[in-house]
């Protein structure tokens, strides 16, 4: 089982990502943790990465995709995979399927998190009080301010995934406002009528 979980930050794909590693025993394949891992290994993906990054520069998407495909040729991550924040542009997600073409895989599903965007803000304030309130420090990431920098970047960048998956077919939605449970229930249920993976 082979899928994508989309959505704008905050509306919940990290904790349903690890309900579904939980449920389905599949990793979860964070780029930014391949990227170290690739890093501290010396792959040769990675060291292409590492001098890009102490240059300042971003990581190319032919480098990212590099990076995704030595870690889906991992033992664990024979059976399926999550891909979580990676692609995030249509140009990643046409790299993507070429790649895994290559390898004689597809992707099973394309899971996104409809939201209420102006709720999403107001659950990251809430957040950021709570944490506030426990004497803890907030993450930087975690401000109502930063957050709608995120959500226009995502909406510049990434909402268009949403008609390219549609277009291919692969696309299903889940309601990424319901209680946490309820979207575990829903997402269960979309991943269990997906078709075995043939490959």
């Amino acid at each position: 089982m082979r899928i994508i979980l989309l959505g704008p930050p905050g509306a919940g794909k990290g904790t349903q990502s690890t309900r579904i590693v939980e449920r389905f025993g599949i990793p979860q394949l964070s780029t930014g943790d391949m990227l170290r891992a690739a890093v501290a290994a010396g792959t040769p993906v990675g060291l292409k990465a590492k001098s890009l990054m102490e240059s300042g520069a971003l990581v190319p998407d032919e480098v990212v995709v590099g990076i995704v495909a030595d870690r889906i040729e991992e033992p664990d991550a024979k059976r399926g995979f999550i891909l979580d924040g990676f692609p995030r542009t249509v140009a990643q997600a046409v790299a993507l399927d070429e790649m895994l073409a290559a390898k004689g895989l597809r992707l099973d599903a394309v899971v996104e998190f409809k939201v209420d965007e102006d709720a999403l803000v107001g659950r990251i304030a809430k957040r950021a009080a709570e944490t506030e309130a426990r004497g803890e420090a907030v993450r930087k990431d975690d401000t109502p301010e930063v957050f709608k920098t995120r959500l226009d970047a995502y909406r510049r960048q990434t909402a268009p995934l949403s008609a390219h998956y549609a277009g291919t077919g692969l696309l299903r939605t889940v309601d990424g406002m319901a209680p946490i449970d309820a979207v575990t229930g829903e997402i269960e249920t979309l991943l269990r009528g997906l078709q075995p993976v043939s490959a």
